[in-house]
């Protein structure tokens, strides 16, 4: 089922995680705290939603590299419910789909609920300070890459890197709901 993310408020401080990554590394926010920015995406291997998202998460991080804005991964989703999901799984992808940024595990789920992540992908930016800037959908279609006219994320980054102020309105992101365990 889809559902909407959590209204999140523009401001609010990076929540502290260390999660093992598919690189066999412990990332935490720490990890990059040398970018102008962090993209933290909430994200799985099974979701429509998502798989339609990681193209675009890999080639805005490929495009943003150079600017200095890192992206991290996190998969919060049971994967007793979803083997599609398991961490042997988030190791083919990062192969398979060339993701060229750290995939992190969130065995017990307990980053995700401090995020109130909601679905997949949900999607935070955070400024060089780690005061959320933008929590909101990639772009205004998901489902036709042919017809977005509006690139939200790819957007929200260009203007932190010129010190704007965060855009608004922030539409939520769209995705499937995160498969919580029991």
């Amino acid at each position: 089922m889809a559902i909407e993310s959590f209204s999140v408020p523009v401001g609010s401080n990076i929540i502290p995680f260390d999660l093992p990554a598919t690189d066999g590394k412990n990332y935490s926010a720490e990890s990059f705290k040398e970018a102008k920015a962090l993209v933290v995406a909430f994200s799985c291997n099974h979701c429509p939603y998502a798989k339609a998202a990681w193209p675009l998460l890999i080639k805005l991080a490929g495009e943003f590299k150079d600017k200095g804005i890192s992206f991290v991964a996190i998969n919060p989703n049971d994967e007793n419910q979803y083997p599609e999901d398991s961490f042997s799984e988030m190791k083919k992808r990062i192969t398979d789909w060339k993701i060229n940024f750290p995939y992190l595990r969130d065995e017990t789920q307990e980053v995700a609920k401090a995020y109130k992540a909601a679905c997949t992908p949900d999607i935070y930016v955070y400024d060089d300070n780690r005061k959320l800037y933008y929590h909101g959908r990639i772009n205004d279609n998901w489902q036709n890459p042919e017809k977005v006219t509006k690139e939200e994320l790819k957007d929200a980054l260009d203007s932190l890197l010129l010190g704007n102020p965060p855009p608004q309105p922030q539409y939520p992101s769209l995705g499937c709901s995160i498969k919580w365990k029991g």
